[in-house]
C-alpha cells in the first residue's frame, strides 16, 4: 500500500506523506543500485515526483530528505490556544494539560506506531515470557519497525539493543531508570547484547561544565546503571569521550553521518539556530552512530547488517528519524525503537523532571526520611478540597502524581487496580495512596543503594572495556 498510486493522498497528515516520499525514494535508489527494468524505474520516479507534488501542495513547502515538517501537526489538547500545545524535543517537555502530555497526537505528529494488544501478544509468543508491565500499562506505548525485530528474531538472525544516559549530574532520579529497567528486562528475554551510550560530550556541550566534570558524571551515572543487575558479559557501557578516541569503526559511521544530514536539516529537525556552536550542530550524528553494528566490531566482528532496537524516552525520537533516514543511503539497516511516555515530576505531568531541582523527583541517593517527605510535601495530588467532597466523589487518578508513580514501580497489577477503584470512589484519601507510595519506594531505592555500594571502580572498568560479549557474531 505504501507505494500505491491508487492510495487516497488526501488523508494523508503532513508527516505521513513526508514518510511517504522518503519511502519511494529508498525505492528508486534500491531500482537503480539492482539494475531493474527502465520501465520499473520510471514508474517509481514517476510516484515520487506524484508524492513530492502532494506534499508541496499540502505543506507549501518542497520535500527535503530528513527535514519533517515542523509542527505542522500540532499536539494540542482538544483546542486551538497557542499556550495550550505540547511541547516535545529532545531538551524540553511541556504541556498545560495536568494528565500530562497527548500521547496519541505525539504518534500522529512523529509518525510512529502505536503498541497494541497484537504487539504485545507477539512479543510474548516470541519470548514464552509475561509481557514487562511497562508493556502492559502503556508505559512504553509506540514503536518503530519492532515487528521486523521480531520477524528477525523467530527466524534465529541476531540483533541488539542501544540505549543511553545523557550524565548531567552525579545522582540519578527514579524517572532515568525506566529506559534501564525495560532495556535489562529485554536483554534478558532476548538474550541480545547491549551498548549502553553515556553521552559526556553532549552534556559538556549543553551545560556549563567542564570536560572533565562532564566525564566524572558519566563514571558515576554508570554506576547507577549497573546496579539496575545488567550482565558484564553481555554488556558494554561507554562514554563518549572516551570511546570515541579509541574506535575507527565509530569515528567512521559518525562521518557517514555527518556528510549526509545538512545544517538546514539539523536546523529544521533540532531548532539549532546560527549562534548554536558547531558541536551542538554536529553531535546527533554521534548519538546515531551506536545504531550500526559496525561501530562496536569488538562486539561484531566487523559484521554491518545487525539490527539496531532502542528503548528508549520519546522525546530522544528525533535523533533517530534523523538515523533512520540516513540508514540506506549509507548502507546501514534502520534502527528500530520502542518509545516510553515521560516520567512526570512530583509537581505533575506538565513537565518532565530536572536533576537540578531535587524537589522535582525522588533521587537515588535520597534517604527513607527524604523520600517520605517529598511524597508528602510534593507529590501533586488528584483529591478533593476537603475529606468531605473526597468520599464523595472520589479522586482523579489521571493527574495525582502518587498513582502515577505507583503505575511504574507498583508491580503487581491486582493491587494496582485495588487502589484505582478505592481512590477514585473516595474509599481511599490522597494521604493513604502517598502512604502506599512511600511503602513501594523506600525499599526500592535502598535496595538500588545497597546494589550501587557494591559496583567498584574496577567493576565500572570492566564494562567500559571495549571487548567481545558472550556471543558470536
Amino acid at each position: 500500500m505504501a507505494n500505491s498510486p491508487n492510495c487516497d493522498l488526501k488523508s494523508l497528515s503532513p508527516l505521513q506523506l513526508f514518510e511517504r516520499v522518503t519511502e519511494q525514494g529508498e525505492k528508486v535508489r534500491a531500482l537503480k543500485a539492482g539494475k531493474a527494468p527502465k520501465d520499473e524505474i520510471d514508474a517509481a520516479v514517476r510516484m515520487l515526483l506524484s508524492l513530492k507534488l502532494s506534499y508541496k501542495t499540502t505543506t507549501g513547502q518542497d520535500y527535503q530528505a530528513g527535514l519533517p515538517p515542523k509542527d505542522l501537526v500540532l499536539i494540542n489538547n482538544g483546542t486551538t490556544k497557542e499556550e495550550d500545545e505540547d511541547l516535545v524535543d529532545p531538551w524540553n517537555v511541556q504541556t498545560s494539560n495536568a494528565k500530562g502530555v497527548d500521547y496519541d497526537k505525539l504518534i500522529v505528529r512523529f509518525g510512529s506506531s502505536k503498541i497494541d494488544t497484537d504487539l504485545i501478544n507477539r512479543i510474548e509468543r516470541a519470548t514464552g515470557q509475561k509481557p514487562h508491565h511497562f508493556l502492559r500499562r502503556g508505559i512504553f506505548f509506540s514503536h518503530r519497525d519492532m515487528d521486523q525485530v521480531l520477524d528477525a528474531y523467530e527466524n534465529k538472525k541476531p540483533f541488539f539493543l542501544y540505549t543511553g544516559r545523557g550524565p548531567s549530574s552525579q545522582a540519578m532520579h527514579v524517572g532515568h531508570l525506566i529506559p534501564f529497567l525495560f532495556t535489562k528486562w529485554l536483554q534478558e528475554v532476548f538474550d541480545v547484547p547491549l551498548v549502553i551510550q553515556l553521552t559526556d560530550d553532549e552534556k559538556y556541550l549543553w551545560k556549563d561544565m567542564t570536560v572533565e566534570k562532564a566525564h566524572e558524571y558519566a563514571r558515576e551515572n554508570a554506576k547507577d546503571i549497573i546496579a539496575c543487575g545488567f550482565d558484564v558479559n553481555k554488556t558494554f557501557i561507554f562514554s563518549d569521550l572516551e570511546y570515541l578516541g579509541t574506535s575507527a569503526g565509530f569515528y567512521k559511521n559518525i562521518v557517514k553521518v555527518q556528510k549526509h544530514v545538512t545544517f538546514n536539516q539539523v536546523k529544521g529537525i533540532f531548532g539549532f539556530t546560527d549562534s548554536d556552536c558547531i558541536g551542538k550542530i554536529s553531535f546527533p550524528a554521534i548519538q546515531a552512530a551506536p545504531s550500526f553494528s559496525s561501530s562496536f566490531p569488538q562486539i561484531f566482528n566487523g559484521k554491518e547488517n545487525i539490527q539496531c532496537l532502542i528503548p528508549c524516552a520519546i522525546d530522544q525520537d528525533p535523533y533517530f528519524r534523523m538515523t533512520r533516514d540516513v540508514a540506506p543511503r549509507i548502507g546501514q539497516p534502520k534502527p528500530a525503537l520502542l518509545h516510553s511516555v515521560f516520567f512526570p515530576a512530583l509537581q505533575g505531568a506538565q513537565t518532565k523532571m530536572s536533576a537540578s531541582d531535587p524537589n522535582s523527583s525522588i533521587f537515588l541517593t535520597d534517604t527513607p526520611k527524604q523520600i517520605k517527605t517529598k511524597i508528602n510535601k510534593h507529590a501533586f495530588s488528584g483529591g478533593r478540597d476537603t475529606i468531605e467532597e473526597h468520599r464523595k466523589y472520589g479522586g482523579n487518578c489521571d493527574v495525582d502524581v502518587s498513582f502515577m508513580y505507583l503505575t511504574f514501580f507498583l508491580e503487581d497489577d491486582d493491587r494496582l487496580e485495588q487502589l484505582k477503584q478505592a481512590y477514585t470512589s473516595g474509599e481511599l484519601l490522597t494521604g493513604e495512596l502517598k502512604k502506599v507510595l512511600i511503602e513501594t519506594m523506600q525499599p526500592l531505592v535502598a535496595a538500588h543503594q545497597e546494589r550501587r555500594k557494591q559496583v567498584t571502580d574496577e567493576i565500572v572498568k570492566q564494562f567500559m572495556t571495549p571487548r567481545k560479549l558472550a556471543f558470536e557474531f
